[in-house]
């Protein structure tokens, strides 16, 4: 139990009715959980007004409520409080309800359009590669030290955040690597914490369903780093034509990695093959287990926050070049006759372009490219008819395929897509709705040798359709046509 007063600390109060000296049991935006004792923080959402069940929440046991709005009649014994912004207050008061987890920890957040989960993924393995007990907030996965719990979003809500910030200081942990997602930043999710670093990976086309312009876009990642203290660092990837843009207005040190700009953390590829990448890393060749030219930026990312965050050079390279990335970030699989097959997220035009220009590397001859790809529903739709022109201009044969269709016709998305081709593109593609027999008829077209990119889905378990969630496994399906293959 908390009292009131005390988790209402530095948020923006505009009017109190009833008195803060109250004992409350916990904090929710949901008045379905509300329970005997709960503050219920009414929040103007997307999908609905969270002022609409005020009544609700106070008929469940609610005994104060944070609103932006006074309901028309008050109900005696319950306090209510008027807040300037519900979504940045709720934040806050659940930071002190959690008892501040954030300041007793090394929190370092990544954020960018694509890059995100592999960097965070890596500094978790990295740093327990190191010997401490390490906390991962991913978009595939939390990591509570050894424990896995499982993911619904890349950046949790703040009640959901801040109880699994403590979980994690309880569980011992000394550092937590969390992704940062533009919904996150621009929703308030992350307001309150105190984070000793930042990195930005990369901006490109997506959730433009969402903050409807890129400058808005662009206007939400930075937010991020303009409010990091001066005690933070802040680390940007200065080949991106936006990252020197992230750290103009930031308090935070600033820092840059690249590849080809001058930085703080220079890199250099010297060998990309399928077998890892071999870099020069600020003057200090390491062979590592990662692919492609995408995967030495997120190599140098992860080095620049290691060093910021007082390891040593040469512990770090020596842990973190037998590293793999994260599941579904360019994982592949060879068949008993060498079809190779790849699983990868890419699920933007940019992250699409990166895969298909790594693999045009990693060919040796005249080996086909055969990708299968689809664009979800119910998301930004003006990014799916490049989408669809980028894997046919870099694939030798493409399968145009149902993504995550949600409450959208995955034929309408399709359509969407094939807006986006050339004459010549139009001669590539093959049009199969079912993803599973997209796969599989990009398998049979394959001969020994070729390369399959399966785009898209990645690390997911499921295809959703209609709300409802589905198994499905992309690498999983591969594994058993390859095997169905070798029989």
């Amino acid at each position: 139990m908390k009292l009131l007063q005390d988790i209402l600390f530095g948020v923006s109060l505009r009017e109190v009715v009833g008195s803060t000296q109250l004992s409350i049991k916990d904090i929710q935006i949901d008045s379905r959980k509300v329970q005997e004792g709960s503050v219920f923080v009414a929040i103007k959402g997307i999908q609905a007004d969270g002022h609409e069940f005020i009544a609700t929440a106070i008929q469940k046991g609610a005994v104060a409520i944070v609103c932006e709005q006074l309901p028309s009649s008050l109900q005696d014994g319950v306090v209510f409080i008027v807040v300037a912004n519900a979504q940045e207050s709720v934040a806050v008061m659940a930071h002190h309800f959690y008892d501040n987890p954030s300041t007793q920890i090394k929190l370092v957040g990544v954020t960018g359009t694509n890059g995100k989960t592999t960097v965070a993924t890596l500094l978790f393995k990295l740093f327990k590669g190191l010997g401490y007990t390490c906390g991962l907030i991913s978009t595939v996965e939390n990591h509570i030290g050894d424990t896995i719990v499982p993911a619904t979003h890349t950046t949790p809500d703040p009640i959901q955040l801040n109880a699994l910030l403590q979980k994690m200081v309880q569980a011992g942990c000394t550092h937590v690597f969390m992704e940062v997602s533009s919904h996150a930043i621009h929703q308030h999710r992350i307001t309150g914490l105190q984070f000793v670093g930042a990195a930005f990976t990369n901006i490109t086309h997506d959730h433009l369903d969402y903050h409807k312009t890129f400058e808005a876009y662009l206007e939400a990642k930075k937010a991020f780093f303009d409010a990091l203290p001066s005690s933070a660092f802040a680390l940007s990837n200065l080949d991106d034509k936006n990252g020197a843009q992230m750290l103009l207005d930031t308090k935070a040190k600033k820092l840059t990695y690249a590849l080809h700009a001058p930085s703080n953390y220079k890199g250099k590829i010297l060998e990309n093959q399928l077998n890892g990448l071999v870099l020069l890393v600020n003057e200090m060749e390491v062979h590592c287990r990662l692919i492609g030219t995408f995967n030495a930026y997120n190599f140098l990312a992860v080095y620049g926050i290691a060093i910021q965050l007082g390891e040593t050079s040469e512990a770090v390279l020596t842990v973190l070049s037998a590293l793999t990335g994260a599941e579904g970030r360019f994982d592949y699989i060879i068949s008993a006759d060498q079809i190779i097959g790849i699983v990868d997220y890419a699920h933007t035009p940019d992250a699409l372009e990166n895969v298909l220009t790594t693999i045009a590397k990693l060919r040796k001859g005249n080996e086909q490219v055969i990708t299968v790809v689809g664009c979800g529903g119910d998301r930004d739709k003006t990014k799916r008819p490049i989408m669809a022109q980028v894997a046919c201009d870099l694939s030798t044969k493409v399968f145009l395929t149902s993504d995550n269709p949600r409450s959208e016709d995955p034929n309408d998305i399709i359509k969407d897509m094939e807006q986006g081709l050339s004459s010549s593109a139009k001669r590539k593609y093959i049009n199969i709705v079912d993803r599973k027999e997209a796969i599989k008829a990009a398998v049979s077209f394959a001969q020994p040798g070729d390369i399959i990119l399966v785009a898209g889905k990645g690390h997911e378990k499921y295809q959703e359709i209609k709300g409802i969630k589905h198994d499905f496994d992309d690498k999983k399906i591969i594994q058993e046509l390859f095997n169905d293959l070798a029989k």
